[in-house]
């Protein structure tokens, strides 16, 4: 069974060696929307795949990094880099090109970390993420699937290569929360009376 999760955020970026113009050449921005597909092939307690309430904790925050902030490209120019991180009190700082199709894999890469870290408590099984497909407009999107994220000619993924601003850790409930995820310290979600009387 699949359910999805609907995120939007505002971001700003440059997508360096593509083929329009305007993109290559230009800070621009997109309203984003990002949904977030799990699947599972048993339910929980409550007969729910992932219970919606638990995505409003960390992925929720890491995926709000993203929101009114700008993202480079760790190879771009240092000169570009500079300025972004000069003028930009929020930035994220990606090993690949912040492309509708690299934001697809970056979501899924970072979903797929935090639930690998989750505690459940609530009898939740095999929960997985099954696709993420990133709109970056209302005509266009892009989609990855798990083979997407293993592909290493789309460029090779890891948590240490993804760095978020002073700002945007600033703003986590718990600035420390990136670091404990690189650690492989677990979360835990909130814990669930399972009583019912009947």
């Amino acid at each position: 069974m699949l359910i999805r999760k609907l995120f939007k955020f505002e971001n700003a970026h440059i997508v360096r060696n593509c083929t329009s113009d305007r993109c290559k050449r230009s800070i621009h921005g997109h309203s984003y929307k990002v949904e977030l597909l799990l699947k599972a092939t048993k339910l929980d307690h409550g007969q729910m795949v992932y219970d919606f309430g638990l995505l409003k904790g960390v992925i929720k925050e890491i995926f709000d990094s993203f929101d009114h902030a700008i993202c480079f490209w760790q190879q771009d120019n240092p000169d570009y880099i500079q300025a972004c991180q000069n003028f930009s009190a929020r930035w994220v700082s990606l090993p690949v090109s912040p492309s509708a199709e690299q934001f697809s894999r970056i979501f899924f890469f970072l979903a797929q970390q935090v639930l690998a870290s989750t505690i459940t408590q609530n009898g939740e099984g095999d929960v997985e993420v099954y696709s993420v497909i990133v709109h970056e407009t209302d005509t266009g999107y892009a989609q990855s699937f798990l083979e997407d994220i293993e592909n290493e000619q789309m460029g090779r993924l890891a948590l240490d290569q993804i760095e978020f601003s002073a700002q945007v850790r600033a703003e986590w409930s718990d600035p420390e929360m990136y670091e404990k995820l690189k650690q492989g310290i677990k979360f835990q979600n909130p814990s669930v009376d399972l009583q019912v009387k009947l």
